[in-house]
């Protein structure tokens, strides 16, 4: 990324160019990514291509003003960290089901990132309901956080354990990979019956105040943890839905066969 596509990637999430490429810095432009940018798969129901690189991911975001799911929302904010001074290394991870199992290879994609104060941090901009801030890579104890308590744990063969509230969510594989690593992953969440984002229509996104979260035709909006579910009726609703909450423009509404 060049200074221009940086500073226009900053201008997206509304977060100014940083300093240095410290641990503050690092905190407010993810907390600004995730209030900025909605977790979604809208994509996959309109027939869109999602192609894994730098160029593709950044132009989504910024030029078309989207979201993505993992691999586009944290492909893209590495590059944006790299582009600021940061040193980002991708990691894969195993996303735990609701049984508790683990799920493919390359399910996930999560960054290790290194300030230059000598911080390293676990970001993740791309898990939907998650840590709104990086979690100390370092520490196996609590991590209070406004998404909900965290914990790191070392696993067997040097994998570490993303827990949130108690309950395992992934399994990270410490070695280093490259974002063309995530191909098969992506191809997989987007075409398989029996990937949960085929089977399910979402975008969602943190507010100041909690969350918005559109699933089909129903809307959740919780404030100060207090949730109200609304359903608009209409394919108008719902574009207008898309546009006033998440800064989304839609020429047609998404579905997945069988809910609408």
């Amino acid at each position: 990324m060049n200074i221009e596509q940086t500073d226009a990637y900053l201008r997206r999430i509304g977060a100014a160019r940083p300093a240095a490429p410290t641990s503050e810095a690092l905190r407010e432009l993810h907390l600004a990514h995730l209030r900025s940018v909605p977790f979604e798969n809208l994509s996959i129901h309109l027939g869109e291509e999602i192609e894994l690189t730098d160029e593709a991911l950044v132009a989504k975001i910024v030029q078309a003003r989207r979201g993505g799911f993992c691999y586009e929302l944290n492909g893209a904010f590495a590059a944006l960290l790299t582009a600021l001074g940061f040193d980002v290394t991708l990691l894969q991870g195993r996303v735990y089901d609701d049984e508790g199992r683990l799920g493919i290879p390359f399910d996930h994609l999560a960054l290790r990132v290194r300030t230059r104060d000598g911080g390293e941090w676990l970001a993740d901009v791309g898990f939907g309901a998650h840590s709104q801030l990086p979690l100390v890579f370092g520490e196996r104890g609590v991590q209070a956080d406004p998404g909900g308590t965290f914990r790191l744990v070392d696993r067997a063969e040097g994998d570490l354990e993303v827990v949130k509230d108690g309950t395992p969510q992934y399994l990270l594989d410490r070695r280093p990979r490259a974002l063309a690593d995530f191909t098969a992953g992506a191809w997989y969440h987007r075409t398989s019956p029996d990937s949960h984002f085929t089977r399910s229509l979402v975008c969602s996104i943190v507010t100041g105040e909690g969350r918005v979260t559109l699933s089909g035709r129903t809307l959740t909006s919780t404030v100060d943890g207090e949730r109200q579910v609304t359903e608009p009726a209409t394919e108008a609703e719902v574009l207008a839905a898309y546009e006033r909450h998440f800064g989304i423009r839609l020429e047609r509404e998404p579905s997945v066969r069988g809910i609408r």
